[in-house]
């Protein structure tokens, strides 16, 4: 308290005289104390006593006390309180002044340091004011001298935000400081000022808009010229934050100059309401002059429809407060805003631009549609401008006229508007042409279909024209964008008339969306007759590139349906040219689309296989294309899913090509890898049905291709069809996976010699299943891997221990069945001794108690006469095939019988030599009128193979004698009582003369035989009657034509004439359109 008072009675103390040494030695302990004193009024007293000291001593007295008033003083100047800080910061000025530069070697440096301070924007303040203070109290030198620095560094983006905050803090405090004297730094500085106005940092932000006000508040009257040019280009900044900034400081500037206060409301229920006066209006035209003005408030007024919402409102409260009326203000500053707006309109800004065509819809809601006619030539003449930026300043324009602008008006300057979009359109600069496209938007919206009747055929026409179709193309493009759904309906039919122009199409497609499918019915169409035009020409690949542009461009479930079924539905047509249009459009659809397809992949491969017999190698080559895209696309469920309709879709090309190759399973280098994969995964990991399902698909691709084409997948075949022979599967399952690799075998067996253990191992053990089906196929693969053996000798050997050694009967025939197929595929392979161990066994067995062993081993040993050499075969035939039967059990005459038949079956040759020919022709009658009908029927399937030997051997002549036999004729045959007899004489004639290629007989020999087949067309079997009817057909060559039957008429008496007759009438005629079964007579085969 005593050193406030001591300090108030120093303050109130009126010196008449310098204050001496001694005096002082008095006072500055007190300063000194009141330094260090925690009052805010103590120490802003100590400040000022100091400030006024250096006016009444002597320099050299007071500089004494200096090191230690100093500390204090600069502690002051950093004092929260901005009056202390004011008062110390003079003092620091005056003192330097008063003392000189010289004494205070570390103040300026200290003060620079400080005013860069991160600390606290108080340090920076204070050291900002103590600077000004001191710079004053050294004179205008030495702001001449600091300023290009302290200019420079507030300039610079590179440095601190906080280094900038002080230096721009200078800006603040110089101008009280130095007063007029700083004009000349007015303009340097403003431009650091706007500039920190845009900063990220807000601390910065509002220490700029403070200098901002200073200078304003300072030189308003005298540096007008300075500063609002500065104001005037911020205002129209690209950076929102300094057209903010300098909104505000120009408003405080009018207000400063009009003499009002800018600190009232102006929120009002309309935008348009004034608080301005006449007065405040002429002191503005005075201040600035009247271009300046218009300047300004056309800046003021582009603000008002600013992108940022802030900017809006700063110019809408400063144009209500200083304008008295806005639609006179406007029509005043209309030459000089349209001027601006041009300029904005031609910017590369795209915010400029938007606020340009915003202001200018505004415009003309505010000063209604009369003054148009003063618009549009001038956005006309903008269009004619050589810089792209104002042509498409001048499409927004437009745009936003329009907005504002009745349907009437616009309708009265359509002759004026409707060029100009059509020019924009087809401006060379694709900015230029996307914002006319949007003009046209926006007068499609104004005056409806009159927009499109007016553009788009010039449009249309222009795509003609090579220097403009480019243009024109992109400019029809870009409508189509922002106006698909309108464009389409217009642009589709002239598109698609002939000749269609497919180009146009695929450009315009990419930007059409979902209005694109409601026109795929006339669009496909158009597209598939097209590329048929194009087919095998050079323009091919671009056509077709431009079709998959446009079914591509399709990315909704009801357009792909569309397309898919109707390219599926051009592909069934009799039309060769579409069907290959319609599959090649495929192809490139399924090659690059990535939408989801999976609810037509069926119809689609059902489709795409039945296309693989088609007669075009082109169509197949794209169908297989097609259809590997779509397969590799699929994973391994789907792939199981659509095992079932595939294997359906195989047997369907099946029965199309009627036992012929599949065309498109036999493309070179391609085979049958399309569908491979879904076949391969349904055997691999299927359920068991889907393994049998896949497995028996598989075997009809075998049946259905090439050997060739087959060849490079039998690795991919094979493997997994042994690996899943070798799990326990159902015995369906087996019999299927047999039956495929049998099929593989018989078509490319030599391909399969390294996996000849494996599938020997495989067989063989399949040779033991539980399973009778599975044991039958494995006999039947056995024969056709054989084929492929080199040594056969340890197959034979294993073969003849398992029938030797086999306990249960059904085991037995099945391996005596595999051994019948082995000895036919490898039978001269064998070695003698072998082949004599296994004769031996075999000839044990032709009279074995169970049937179905008997006639097994009677087909081994049938088969292996064949083999035989001369002096085996001699000793096999006479003393057992056709030794005397006398007294012999009539199992083993049946065994015999049996093995005779099969022996002339596999090796007539050798049995119709003249050695034997009679006593086999003798047995063999003998046989087949036997008493016992197991006997009878070996013999007469016997005559059968004979017959059909003979005939084939020597034609008709020679079996003369046999047919006049009267075997065939008499009731112990054709006629026997027995019906089993009947039906096996009659299948037997039937099989002879079967094959079209089989001579046949003479009439007279036809005669006694077609006669009881007549007659046994009225037997009471039914069975007897059907075949006799059928073997009737083939004795007749019925499917070949009716000569014979004709000739036949002439030597039959009338009775069986007309039995004939009506027999062709009721069932002949209709069996012979038929196609004929392809049944084994050979009942020592097992089934």
């Amino acid at each position: 308290m005593k050193t406030q008072t001591c300090l108030q009675t120093l303050l109130d103390t009126k010196f008449v005289h310098f204050i001496d040494a001694a005096s002082l030695a008095l006072i500055m302990p007190i300063v000194q104390r009141a330094f260090q004193d925690r009052s805010t009024d103590t120490r802003k007293m100590a400040a000022q006593i100091i400030g006024n000291m250096y006016s009444l001593t002597d320099q050299k007295d007071l500089s004494p006390y200096l090191p230690s008033v100093i500390p204090g003083l600069k502690a002051s100047l950093l004092d929260p309180v901005p009056e202390v800080r004011t008062v110390s910061a003079k003092a620091l000025g005056a003192m330097v002044k008063g003392m000189g530069e010289s004494c205070f070697d570390d103040l300026l440096p200290w003060l620079m340091e400080t005013l860069a301070s991160e600390q606290s924007s108080v340090d920076r303040s204070g050291a900002a004011q103590g600077l000004a203070e001191v710079m004053a109290g050294l004179g205008v030198e030495k702001l001449d001298k600091l300023m290009p620095d302290v200019v420079q560094t507030a300039s610079k983006v590179d440095i601190a935000s906080h280094v900038r905050d002080g230096y721009i803090m200078m800006f603040i405090y110089l101008p009280l400081t130095f007063g007029d004297k700083f004009t000349p730094y007015v303009g340097p500085i403003i431009p650091c000022i706007l500039k920190a106005l845009a900063d990220e940092n807000e601390y910065v932000r509002d220490t700029a808009l403070r200098a901002g006000q200073r200078i304003i508040s300072m030189y308003a009257e005298t540096a007008i010229a300075l500063l609002l040019p500065e104001l005037e280009q911020g205002l129209f900044d690209d950076l929102w934050r300094i057209r903010f900034s300098s909104v505000q400081l120009l408003g405080d500037l009018l207000f400063h100059i009009s003499g009002v206060t800018g600190k009232m409301t102006t929120e009002t229920a309309s935008e348009d309401d004034n608080f301005g006066t006449a007065a405040s209006n002429k002191a503005i035209i005075s201040a600035l002059g009247a271009e300046r003005r218009n300047r300004v408030l056309s800046g003021l007024y582009m603000g008002r429809s600013d992108t940022q919402l802030v900017v809006r409102q700063a110019s809408l409260h400063v144009w209500k407060i200083v304008v008295s009326n806005t639609p006179r203000t406007l029509r005043e500053i209309l030459p000089t805003l349209f001027t601006l707006l041009l300029g904005f309109l031609a910017s590369t800004c795209p915010d400029k631009r938007t606020i340009a065509a915003r202001t200018l819809g505004d415009l003309v809601r505010k000063l209604g549609e009369k003054i148009l006619p003063e618009i549009i030539p001038i956005l006309e003449e903008g269009l004619r401008s050589d810089k792209s930026d104002e042509r498409q300043g001048v499409c927004i324009g437009l745009s936003e006229i329009m907005k504002s602008t009745s349907k009437d008006a616009v309708l009265v300057f359509s002759e004026s508007l409707v060029p100009t979009v059509r020019k924009a359109l087809c401006d060379p600069l694709e900015e230029v042409r996307e914002a006319a496209a949007k003009t046209f938007e926006q007068l499609h919206a104004t005056i409806g279909h009159q927009a499109l009747d007016d553009i788009l055929p010039t449009l249309l026409k222009q795509l003609d024209d090579e220097e403009t179709a480019e243009f024109a193309l992109d400019g029809l493009k870009q409508v189509m964008a922002v106006k698909s759904r309108s464009v389409l309906p217009y642009l589709v039919p002239k598109l698609t008339a002939p000749p269609v122009n497919t180009r146009v199409l695929a450009f315009l497609s990419a930007v059409a969306g979902d209005a694109l499918t409601r026109h795929l019915g006339v669009i496909l169409p158009a597209l598939l007759s097209s590329l048929k035009g194009k087919l095998g020409r050079e323009d091919e690949a671009q056509e077709l590139c431009n079709c998959q542009t446009v079914i591509l461009s399709v990315e909704d479930e009801v357009g792909q349906r569309i397309i898919i079924e109707d390219l599926l539905e051009a592909t069934r047509g009799a039309d060769p040219g579409l069907r290959q249009a319609a599959v090649t459009i495929l192809n490139a659809y399924f090659a690059r689309t990535r939408l989801d397809y999976s609810t037509h992949t069926r119809t689609l491969l059902s489709g795409l296989i039945r296309l693989l017999n088609d007669s075009n190698p082109e169509v197949l080559c794209q169908s297989w294309d097609t259809i590997n895209s779509i397969t590799k696309k699929l994973d391994a469920s789907s792939q199981l899913a659509l095992i079932d309709d595939l294997h359906r879709d195989i047997r369907s090309a099946a029965a199309d090509v009627m036992g012929q190759h599949l065309p498109g399973f036999c493309l070179p280098k391609k085979g049958v890898s399309c569908i491979l994969p879904v076949l391969r995964e349904g055997v691999l990991t299927g359920s068991p049905e889907q393994k049998e399902e896949a497995a028996k698909a598989l075997g009809g691709v075998i049946k259905l291709t090439s050997p060739e084409a087959l060849r490079p997948s039998v690795i991919s075949i094979t493997g997994p069809l042994i690996r899943i022979l070798g799990d326990r599967f159902a015995w369906t399952v087996k019999t299927a996976l047999l039956e495929t690799l049998t099929l593989l075998l018989a078509k490319v067996g030599i391909a399969l010699k390294p996996f000849l253990p494996q599938l020997q191992t495989t067989f063989l053990k399949a040779l033991q299943d539980s399973s009778r089906a599975v044991r039958l196929r494995a006999a039947e693969a056995l024969g056709q891997l054989v084929s492929i053996h080199t040594k056969v000798d340890p197959l034979f050997t294993e073969q003849l221990s398992a029938i030797r050694n086999a306990e249960d009967s059904g085991v037995r025939e099945t391996m005596l069945q595999a051994l019948r197929f082995v000895i036919q595929g490898a039978g001269s392979k064998v070695d003698p001794a072998i082949r004599k161990n296994i004769t031996i066994t075999l000839l044990s067995m032709l009279g074995h108690d169970e049937d179905a062993t008997r006639m097994a081993s009677a087909g081994c040993v049938g088969e292996m006469c064949g083999f035989l050499s001369e002096e085996e075969l001699k000793s096999v035939l006479l003393q057992h095939i056709l030794a005397d039967a006398s007294g012999v059990d009539w199992m083993v005459r049946h065994g015999r019988s049996l093995a005779l038949a099969i022996c002339v079956k596999s090796a007539p040759e050798k049995l119709c030599g003249k050695e034997y020919y009679d006593t086999v022709t003798e047995t063999i009658l003998a046989n087949a009128t036997a008493d016992r009908i197991p006997i009878a029927t070996s013999g007469i399937r016997a005559i059968g193979y004979l017959l059909k030997y003979n005939l084939r051997a020597n034609g008709s002549s020679s079996i003369s004698q046999l047919v006049r036999t009267p075997v065939f004729v008499s009731s112990q045959c054709l006629q026997n009582q027995s019906s089993d007899i009947r039906l096996v004489s009659e299948r037997v004639l039937w099989w002879v003369f079967r094959d079209p290629s089989t001579p046949s007989m003479e009439a007279n020999l036809i005669k006694p035989v077609l006669k009881s087949l007549l007659d046994n067309t009225k037997d009471k079997n039914t069975s007897v009657r059907a075949q006799s009817e059928h073997t009737i057909v083939n004795l007749l060559r019925l499917r070949q034509g009716e000569e014979t039957m004709q000739s036949m008429t002439a030597i039959l008496d009338s009775a069986s004439n007309d039995l004939l007759s009506e027999c062709h009438r009721r069932s002949l005629k209709k069996i012979a359109s038929l196609p004929d079964s392809n049944e084994e007579i050979d009942d020592t085969i097992l089934t």
